[in-house]
């Protein structure tokens, strides 16, 4: 390696050592230098939360990788760098599994990496994280002068300490968040998932939930069915100060209406019949943590006016008692329904919409952010690679172009259940078990238009008859009638059909819908149909 070659890429990495740079242009500009440097076909930087390596810069490696975590255990190339010394180069004809296999940008046929290095960067006498450097090349690495890689390591694990303090002053809850996690992990629950994407809508979105995190504030959280809300309800709780208390969920859609207020607010024996004894509800186990109201709009008038008190005073009485009870509980509340609409049209109370929406945070649908798709993408391939026990999964250039062209009505949800059948699909037509598995656009086979109102994919075949195609289409709105009148006498025509095809099976309407059967009637109640 030509040291001046090395110094003349390393002076730039100094200087923007005092330099106010945003995280992901230090770490371009690292793996920029890297490549200039050393004679490789992909660089990329991971950083080790835990027991995962998460790809936070990529440079000749396909964009979905940063959507991707890598579990150490199930990597051995990778747990082999995190305790090696320095330095370390893997034989060419090493055994072990690479994990950017069908990755590395290059030609289709050339989809295995040949040549893989890479270097541990310790921060605080404690792994940070790795760089790794890739080529489709055996021997590209064999003249590389390993003290020489390790001078370059050392000083991009001084980039990533001052991208950390930064980081650390604007993250004062982490500790919060720490403790949230114990408290997660013992109490058996599963971490909440990452909300992955860069593009400018999802960068808005991780600013509102940093912003209001740590308040105590009412949070009314907006969004078309399938965006995530949840997910957003759960990285606010982590981030609050109540992080290390209960996050209590309930989904208002879901429960009968008799059981709504008993599952709010608790009961006592004897308040119904069934009630066998005292029953504390979802406010008071929630008690110095935060409930989540899921789909709140669909609570009925009755039980709105008894959310409102508690909102307002935090005071409540169970089912069947004259007993005050007090809770200190925060309220995140979600809805994909226009409440100030309901407001208007009688249907939600404006005091409990105004008390719900103190600070409200919209998550925009997958259409609006498509340049994040790629990337939930690899985050959902990596997990049906682990799950499968595949070497690699990958996705072909027209399967990228397919994914980015269409406009996804299901929304996340929809793009993580095509993507698990796509995988499963693809891997019953090969002759025998692959190591590297790439899906094809045919593989993917999504619908040419995309299906209204979140339906899958079978509830969005179109038929040939005539009432399939109209159904096909988006309403037409008459001046005269509205929109919204426009939009139920579509819902209904929609509900009517899928039961006319299912023998009248309100369970086998509510799956070809995409919609929980709870859900289905509820709409078809306010349609007039049920």
């Amino acid at each position: 390696m030509n040291t001046g070659g090395l110094l003349a890429a390393l002076v730039p990495l100094v200087d923007d050592l005092s330099r106010d740079l945003p995280e992901g242009e230090r770490y371009r500009r690292l793996l920029q230098a890297m490549r200039a440097v050393l004679p490789c076909d992909a660089a990329a930087l991971l950083q080790l939360e835990g027991e995962w390596l998460l790809p936070l810069a990529v440079d000749g490696l396909s964009t979905d990788t940063l959507g991707r975590r890598f579990r150490v255990e199930d990597h051995p190339r990778f747990k082999a760098l995190l305790t090696a010394d320095g330095p370390l180069r893997f034989p060419p004809d090493c055994d072990l599994p690479d994990p950017y296999d069908g990755l590395v940008d290059g030609p289709p046929e050339a989809l295995e990496v040949h040549d893989c290095m890479g270097c541990v960067l310790t921060v605080g006498e404690r792994p940070w994280g790795l760089v790794t450097l890739d080529a489709l090349d055996p021997e590209r690495f064999a003249t590389v002068d390993l003290p020489s890689v390790q001078a370059f390591a050392s000083l991009a694990a001084a980039t990533v300490t001052v991208a950390d303090r930064i980081h650390a002053l604007a993250s004062r809850v982490e500790d919060e968040r720490q403790r949230a996690e114990v408290y997660r992990v013992a109490a058996g629950q599963q971490p909440p998932r990452d909300l992955i994407g860069n593009s400018s809508a999802n960068q808005r979105l991780l600013q509102d939930i940093a912003v209001v995190a740590d308040s105590d504030l009412t949070v009314l959280i907006t969004g078309e069915t399938g965006v995530g809300k949840e997910l957003v309800a759960q990285a606010i709780h982590a981030a609050s100060r109540r992080g290390t208390q209960p996050l209590i969920s309930i989904n208002c859609a879901a429960l009968p209406e008799a059981l709504v207020e008993s599952e709010l607010f608790g009961h006592v024996r004897g308040a119904f019949s069934g009630a066998i004894g005292d029953r504390r509800g979802k406010f008071e186990l929630a008690d110095g943590g935060t409930l989540f109201l899921d789909e709140v709009g669909e609570l009925s008038l009755p039980v709105q006016a008894k959310l409102l008190r508690v909102l307002q005073n935090g005071q409540l009485q169970r089912l069947g008692s004259d007993r005050e009870h007090r809770v200190n509980v925060r309220v995140i509340a979600a809805t994909h329904r226009d409440l100030a609409s309901d407001v208007q049209e009688g249907r939600f109370r404006a005091d409990v919409f105004h008390r719900l929406s103190v600070f409200p945070v919209h998550v925009a649908p997958l259409r609006d952010r498509q340049r994040d798709v790629l990337m939930l993408a690899g985050f959902f391939l990596e997990e049906n690679r682990v799950r499968l026990g595949l070497s690699g999964l990958r996705l072909t250039a027209d399967a990228q172009a397919a994914l980015l062209s269409y406009a996804w009505p299901g929304n996340v949800r929809e793009l993580e259940h095509l993507l698990s059948r796509s995988v499963l699909k693809a891997l019953a037509r090969q002759g025998r078990r692959p190591r590297i598995l790439s899906l094809s656009e045919t593989d993917i086979d999504l619908p040419r238009t995309g299906p209204a109102f979140g339906l899958d994919d079978d509830a969005a075949d179109v038929d040939a008859d005539a009432d399939a195609d109209a159904l096909s289409r988006p309403p037409i709105v008459d001046p005269a009638v509205g929109l919204r009148a426009a939009v139920d006498d579509y819902e209904r025509r929609m509900i009517l059909d899928a039961l006319a095809r299912h023998g009248h099976n309100w369970a086998s309407a509510a799956r070809a819908l995409g919609l929980d059967r709870a859900n289905l009637n509820r709409l078809a109640k306010r349609l007039g149909i049920k």
